[in-house]
């Protein structure tokens, strides 16, 4: 499993990338579409779109599962990655170059309970050891 350690992330499996124009880019983690499988099928949300942190705002489908996807932060929908449309196995191969979507935050307090890659490896580790006691 790969944490790359300049991104923030979600105990949801999203990864969050600040970007020079104060939006952030998001997509899974590689944890998630490890455990998701084969990607067939993403669903953004529309541009423009105002969510609250936690607000479903999308899917990600695979030959396994489908998984809800939330928004890390309140604010606004500013771009999605149209590509993930035609391709969304692009997430297989590298989930943090395949990013889903952008948004600028309406609320900075709530960047600071997102999950540095050390937290994150503990969320996913423990995810593995629940899915592992299920089995």
């Amino acid at each position: 499993m790969t944490t790359p350690q300049d991104l923030k992330y979600t105990g949801e499996h999203e990864w969050l990338r600040a970007e020079a124009d104060g939006t952030y880019t998001v997509g899974i983690t590689d944890h998630a579409q490890e455990a998701l499988g084969d990607v067939v099928f993403v669903q953004n949300p529309g541009i423009g779109r105002l969510v609250k942190k936690g607000e479903e705002v999308g899917v990600i489908e695979s030959v396994k599962a489908a998984a809800d996807i939330y928004a890390p932060l309140s604010g606004e929908i500013v771009a999605i990655n149209e590509m993930l449309a035609d391709a969304p196995e692009n997430i297989n191969a590298d989930s943090y170059a395949a990013w889903m979507f952008r948004l600028r935050p309406s609320d900075p307090t709530e960047l600071a309970a997102l999950l540095d890659a050390a937290a994150y490896d503990k969320v996913a580790e423990a995810d593995d050891a629940q899915d592992a006691e299920g089995r």
